[in-house]
């Protein structure tokens, strides 16, 4: 019987990757030592990419990006563990040309990464998120309906209850914190996501966003916006160790989140 392996897996919203390697990313990383690391809102088109980035260490990479207008989303996977398929079009042109997923098919579990819309510009494109979430959702249940294991990594641009902002009441009626939102992840509660920060701190306040404005980073007034959630099972059989965010590694608006799973 092989014996079983720790691996950690790492989330981070870089806010532009070009941005992000002027301010000591790779030693970021390189701390961090992620067995997968999971990027949004990178801003980079295929043609833009390093050298340097499509390959560091001992990591393969798998990219999406936005076909709809450029230095805009993003998504990429590096992983040192071979995925056994990776998707990046689901058939869905609308969601498609953004650049938001990439799905990648483990042995135990498969993993999505994904940069969620952000709903706060218009209301035409908080329905474009609630539409992706809703779309999101349905995708996913036929996976589950088929027997396989979730982890859903990313950005979701949205505070789930009260504890996960600094000031819950003057955001109720702003995007990233409206009930309309909220209830979605509270759907995915009941559909049997398991938050795993929550699950293993439940009274814990820590952040991963904070906005640009108002010294907000330097006075902790933060939004925890990026999560871990897994299907209930990988909780169940012990898969899930431990959760946790880096809120002292800086180099975006948003911190790192990360994952501990044994397989």
């Amino acid at each position: 019987m092989s014996e079983k392996k720790r691996l950690k897996l790492i989330s981070w919203n870089v806010n532009g990757f070009r941005a992000v390697l002027k301010k000591d990313f790779f030693d970021s990383v390189t701390g961090m030592d992620p067995d997968i690391l999971m990027l949004q809102e990178t801003k980079l088109q295929e043609d833009q990419r390093s050298d340097q980035i499509i390959r560091f260490g001992d990591y393969e990479s798998f990219w999406n990006y936005s076909t709809v207008k450029k230095g805009y989303s993003g998504v990429v996977s590096y992983t040192r563990i071979a995925p056994e398929t990776v998707t990046t079009q689901f058939g869905k042109p609308e969601y498609d040309g953004e650049g938001r997923i990439i799905r990648m098919d483990f042995e135990p579990f498969i993993l999505f990464n994904i940069y969620f819309p952000n709903g706060q510009m218009s209301d035409e494109r908080l329905s474009y998120k609630l539409g992706f979430y809703d779309w999101f959702l349905d995708y996913a249940q036929k996976l589950r309906d088929e027997g396989n294991s979730l982890i859903v990594t990313g950005d979701f641009n949205t505070a789930h209850n009260e504890i996960d902002l600094k000031n819950p009441a003057p955001n109720a009626k702003r995007s990233g914190f409206l009930r309309i939102e909220r209830d979605i992840l509270d759907k995915m509660v009941n559909m049997g996501y398991v938050d795993t920060f929550r699950h293993f701190y439940p009274e814990a306040v820590e952040y991963s966003w904070w906005s640009y404005r108002f010294n907000a980073r330097k006075n902790n007034a933060g939004w925890r916006i990026d999560y871990f959630f897994v299907t209930r099972d990988l909780i169940e059989n012990n898969i899930v160790k431990d959760s946790f965010i880096y809120n002292d590694i800086f180099g975006s608006d948003h911190c790192p989140v990360g994952l501990v799973v044994e397989v």
